[in-house]
């Protein structure tokens, strides 16, 4: 679920900022730049895992800025395809479900990956699976297993001011999002079994 990935960046330590101590303030200022930010075909950062090299700083003529260049590891999201997430139900339509985790919610399940004999319930606005002539619903905020199928990585460049208003929501796209498929529900149950709940719960603090 989680990775670590290597990075190199400058660092600018503002002259607020110099009365901290180095690592700190090193820290800090890379969170505040990558933490919550998806990096292209690398995925979601979290926050800074370790610092590997950290330049002297050099002090910026007349701006009183410290510049560091700096190499360090970031923990980034990025769950391999197979891979099982434990994730809540937080949407449904007839174009599919929508799942999501704690800090990230742009996880989907389309119509075409749901079990067979699964249907969109209108009324109640909930997928519904019949099996051997029972129903069972995928409730909003129900917790569920899914695999992880897929991908999908999207270039978000910044839209012009004059072209922001004009740019509906529905049209707006993730940089980064995950297609998957519900687990069968005698899975789950194995799952339960051998604590998995407890263990994705640890990983998700």
């Amino acid at each position: 679920m989680f990775i670590l990935t290597t990075l190199s960046d400058l660092v600018q330590i503002s002259p607020e900022d110099v009365e901290k101590p180095s690592g700190e303030s090193i820290q800090d200022n890379i969170n505040v730049k990558y933490a919550n930010k998806v990096i292209q075909k690398i995925g979601l950062c979290i926050c800074v895992y370790d610092i590997l090299n950290a330049s002297d700083g050099l002090i910026g003529h007349g701006t009183g800025i410290v510049n560091v260049n700096v190499e360090f590891r970031l923990i980034v999201f990025r769950p391999f395809k197979g891979e099982i997430l434990l994730a809540q139900i937080s949407g449904a339509s007839e174009y599919g479900m929508k799942i999501r985790l704690d800090f990230f919610d742009d996880i989907f399940v389309p119509p075409n990956l749901m079990f067979p004999k699964s249907f969109f319930n209108v009324q109640e606005q909930v997928w519904t699976w019949v099996n051997d002539g029972d129903e069972y619903f995928y409730d909003k905020n129900e917790w569920v297993r899914v695999r992880v199928e897929d991908e999908q990585w999207n270039d978000i460049s910044p839209s012009p001011p004059s072209e922001r208003g004009s740019e509906s929501t529905t049209e707006r796209k993730s940089p980064y999002s995950i297609t998957v498929s519900p687990l069968p529900l005698w899975k789950q149950d194995v799952l339960n079994d051998v604590g998995f709940d407890v263990a994705v719960r640890t990983w998700a603090g």
